[in-house]
């Protein structure tokens, strides 16, 4: 049995039903696009482009929200370090001993206590 050559259409369009391979004169001068098959699978290649655009766009993306992510916490720790320093200054200053020199350095004639607060109670009347 002799086996029967395949003529299907080369190329779309075209009246040449002779098959052929593919040669590298078929790449350059672009008739490879031009070939049924090839035409066939456009759709699905430019599924692949569009999803290789996406996988791009979502990578880009990602990377600008790791960088504003690393913004914010170095932001974060400058706060905290400033929020513990406020903090720190806060307890100083509203120490009696302090406060007791800035009085004194203000002029002011205020005296420390040396009695102890008295709770006064009131009774109520029935």
């Amino acid at each position: 049995m002799a086996k029967k050559k395949r003529k299907d259409k080369e190329f779309v369009g075209s009246g040449d039903v002779a098959f052929r391979k593919i040669s590298l004169r078929d790449f350059v001068s672009g008739r490879i696009f031009t070939r049924e098959v090839v035409v066939q699978q456009l759709p699905y290649f430019l599924f692949l482009t569009m999803l290789a655009f996406a996988y791009i766009s979502n990578h880009f993306k990602v990377e600008k929200l790791l960088k504003r992510a690393a913004e914010l916490n170095k932001e974060i720790q400058e706060l905290q370090i400033e929020a513990i320093t406020t903090s720190s200054d806060l307890m100083y200053f509203s120490k009696q001993s302090v406060i007791l020199n800035k009085v004194r350095e203000a002029g002011v004639e205020l005296q420390e206590l040396t009695v102890p607060p008295r709770k006064i109670v009131v009774k109520k009347a029935d």
